[in-house]
């Protein structure tokens, strides 16, 4: 990532700081962007110390004015956004939905879903100018998890963002990829681990640590850096996660395509009116300009 500029969401701590520093060590200048002014100085110095080149800028990720002058600001300090990852997020409250606070659960909404989008919002456009850029959504697995709508219904709302602007900006050369970093021991996870909410009504939760089937935060940060490359442009609009091998997805990117792997589907029992809008349906998931072109040469 030599003489590229990334932005990093939620880069004060957790998965936002270890995908900074791996993009810093990759020779990236790295923005990272936060609330918290101590969490983000610790970030920058650590990058910073390693010989790395980082600034930070707190402020909150659904503001669009303050996200949209410090783009200005990155953009003055080194240049044009190079990468965005979203990773910036709030877990939302852990109880059953009837119990919850309608507000808490819609600031999970506005936090995880419109934050994404307020920042992609301000990069996306001159990147599909230059016809170079990636964003990098970090996710979670799109699952039914009770006593945790809020958080997962966010999530999965952010992976469909992902999938439609991919689609979009693909004939552009930008990429938009959706991460899902798997289970790391972070400040949130050890909220849903030791709180009581947690305790309560996540006890599954523990079973992850317990089993050693949570990974260490190296792994989601190196898959961060492996779709910030461009060696996997092709999987733009997919979900992965650090257990999936890019390579083996990249050479199954025919098979996946058919069968609609990693992406959010639902799948119903076939019948012949079915199979007649899936047909139909099947043609908006393609770019415009490419239905546009099959249409000037008579393919259809």
């Amino acid at each position: 990532m030599r003489h590229q500029v990334a932005v990093v969401t939620g880069g004060g701590r957790g998965i936002g700081r270890a995908i900074a520093r791996t993009c810093a060590e990759a020779g990236a200048s790295v923005a990272v962007f936060a609330r918290t002014g101590s969490e983000l100085a610790e970030t920058v110095s650590l990058i910073t110390s390693a010989g790395g080149d980082a600034a930070a800028w707190a402020l909150d990720v659904t503001d669009e004015d303050a996200v949209k002058r410090a783009i200005e600001g990155v953009r003055a300090r080194w240049g044009a956004v190079d990468l965005l990852v979203n990773n910036a997020a709030t877990l939302g409250p852990i109880a059953p939905f009837w119990e919850s606070s309608s507000t808490d659960w819609w600031h999970a909404q506005t936090v995880n879903l419109r934050g994404p989008i307020v920042c992609t919002h301000a990069v996306i456009a001159a990147m599909i100018a230059r016809r170079r850029g990636r964003v990098i959504n970090v996710v979670s697995g799109a699952l039914p998890i009770a006593y945790f709508s809020a958080y997962m219904t966010s999530k999965s709302a952010l992976i469909r963002f992902t999938e439609c602007v991919a689609i979009e900006a693909k004939p552009f050369g930008v990429s938009v990829f959706a991460m899902s970093p798997g289970t790391v021991r972070t400040a949130m996870s050890e909220h849903s681990l030791s709180s009581a909410e947690g305790r309560r009504w996540l006890p599954w939760f523990r079973d992850i640590f317990d089993r050693g089937l949570d990974l260490p935060i190296e792994r989601p940060a190196r898959l961060a850096l492996e779709l910030a490359s461009g060696s996997y442009d092709s999987l733009a609009g997919l979900t992965v996660t650090p257990l999936d091998d890019l390579e083996s997805l990249r050479q199954a990117r025919p098979a996946i395509d058919r069968e609609k792997l990693y992406s959010l589907r639902i799948r119903t029992l076939p019948t012949p009116k079915a199979a007649a809008l899936d047909a139909v349906r099947e043609k908006a998931e393609q770019p415009l300009d490419r239905l546009d072109s099959s249409r000037r040469t008579g393919d259809t």
